[in-house]
């Protein structure tokens, strides 16, 4: 019988070109990471891809910069059999996450974290790990996906 390895999935956002210490000790040992959007510079996908294979997508902050041009609005993932939906602003999302096989939402954009399980989908924002808004937490967050079950935290970096 085989043994099923379970897969860590790093969860970044709203990183506004900034890319803590903090947050990289964090996702050290991923098998890939996420990012929600609003990733402020080209250099920060490249800091987090030598890390592990970076799935991104564009944030309202990114759509002036030339770069982030060629990084999609909305990303469809599978990670360890497990079918992940990535964009930037839940609030623009235009599918019905459970009707199209969605285990997993990603977003970003509101710097609030979030882990939440409605109608059999989990939804997950990582909270803002760049500039410090408002008395927002900085935060990142991670998927732990082994035998196709998926738990999700949120970790406050200090």
């Amino acid at each position: 019988m085989m043994r099923s390895r379970r897969k860590r999935v790093g969860l970044i956002s709203d990183t506004h070109g900034l890319l803590r210490p903090e947050a990289l000790a964090f996702l050290r040992d991923c098998d890939a990471i996420i990012h929600g959007g609003d990733i402020g510079d080209a250099s920060i996908l490249e800091a987090l891809g030598k890390i592990a294979p970076v799935s991104a997508v564009r944030g309202n902050n990114d759509e002036r910069d030339a770069w982030a041009a060629a990084v999609p609005e909305t990303q469809r993932l599978s990670i360890g059999g497990v079918t992940i939906y990535v964009l930037h602003a839940l609030a623009l999302i235009d599918i019905d996450p459970a009707a199209s096989g969605i285990a997993v939402v990603v977003s970003g954009h509101s710097h609030r974290p979030l882990v939440e399980e409605r109608g059999g989908v989990l939804y997950v924002n990582p909270g803002s790990a760049g500039p410090r808004r408002f008395k927002l937490p900085v935060s990142v967050g991670e998927l732990l996906i082994e035998n196709r079950i998926v738990s999700a935290r949120i970790v406050e970096l200090s």
